[in-house]
């Protein structure tokens, strides 16, 4: 199952209790379903829980049953429901606060949303029915989908209202609610019902900042072995000149050693280099004396 069924399915265990919740849920699902028209309601799902849901919720809500319910001899697929039958659908907008002979743009009831707890119930209904997120592994995104244009943009004040601070697109004459920040994520699925799925962005952000973190630190010491690498067949090369010219026999006993430990051991680091030395030596003390063999060497190749 995808990461966005299994933050439904959590969000399906959440009880239907208040009566006020059922409906402010209800309006969240109808206002985000597939049809929610004067003349029909329609919601689509392929969330098995959800569709559980659906029926107990329409009956603590608006105390009716669905026309048309999911053919179960079918495994999988899309599950339809419907309503179509006139004293029902009255019932319906009635309950929402929305004339169903008026024709006019539906607006979010804010009469409904008047309580923290029914504005969770909202939410959840919404992104039950018109929701979608991504696995947090490859991205974080969120978003939540209507065709009621002028509904959508005043969920998108309530949720500012709230505290959270949502994007819009029109896509295919749906307007498009999203997020892309995690903490937002997090924080907006913790409120309507799915704390679980919200620890396993958390997981998945921690999991994410720890293996950049170990990719940086790979990284940068990979560069400076290249570094090592690079001054070190510098040194011995021209170490090597020194010795084969005969020039280093006329330096002084310190840096004839530091110059032979060198060649004898190139793929020493500064400090396993500095440690061969009895006394050994401090990195400040061979950094030194190497700079100067190298300024020696250089001068004597110029010559």
């Amino acid at each position: 199952m995808s990461f966005a069924y299994d933050v439904k399915a959590e969000l399906c265990k959440v009880p239907i209790n208040r009566s006020c919740c059922a409906v402010a849920e209800g309006c969240g699902v109808l206002l985000y379903a597939s049809a929610f028209t004067a003349n029909e309601v329609r919601i689509v799902t392929e969330n098995d829980e959800f569709a559980a849901r659906l029926p107990k919720l329409f009956q603590k809500a608006f105390s009716l049953r669905f026309d048309e319910l999911p053919d179960k001899s079918k495994d999988g697929g899309k599950l339809v429901f419907r309503i179509t039958q006139e004293d029902k659908l009255d019932t319906i907008w009635r309950a929402l606060g929305y004339d169903r002979r008026a024709h006019f743009a539906l607006h979010l009831n804010f009469a409904l949303l008047e309580e923290e707890c029914c504005r969770a119930s909202f939410l959840r209904g919404a992104f039950l029915s018109g929701g979608s997120v991504t696995d947090p592994h490859k991205r974080y995104h969120l978003e939540l989908a209507t065709s009621h244009v002028q509904a959508g943009r005043e969920v998108e004040a309530l949720l500012r209202d709230m505290g959270f601070e949502p994007k819009n697109v029109m896509r295919q004459n749906n307007l498009i609610t999203y997020f892309k920040s995690s903490t937002h994520i997090e924080d907006l699925l913790t409120l309507i019902g799915a704390p679980g799925r919200a620890l396993e962005i958390m997981s998945a952000k921690i999991e994410k900042e720890m293996r950049n973190t170990v990719n940086r630190r790979v990284n940068c010491d990979a560069a400076n072995l290249d570094k090592a690498v690079l001054a070190s067949r510098e040194q011995v090369e021209a170490f090597t000149r020194l010795t084969e010219s005969g020039a280093i026999n006329d330096l002084p006993v310190k840096l004839q050693e530091v110059a032979v430990a060198r060649l004898l051991q190139p793929e020493l680091t500064f400090s396993e280099l500095a440690a061969t030395f009895d006394p050994p030596l401090t990195k400040s003390c061979l950094n030194h004396r190497i700079r100067k063999l190298m300024e020696i060497a250089k001068k004597e190749e110029n010559e």
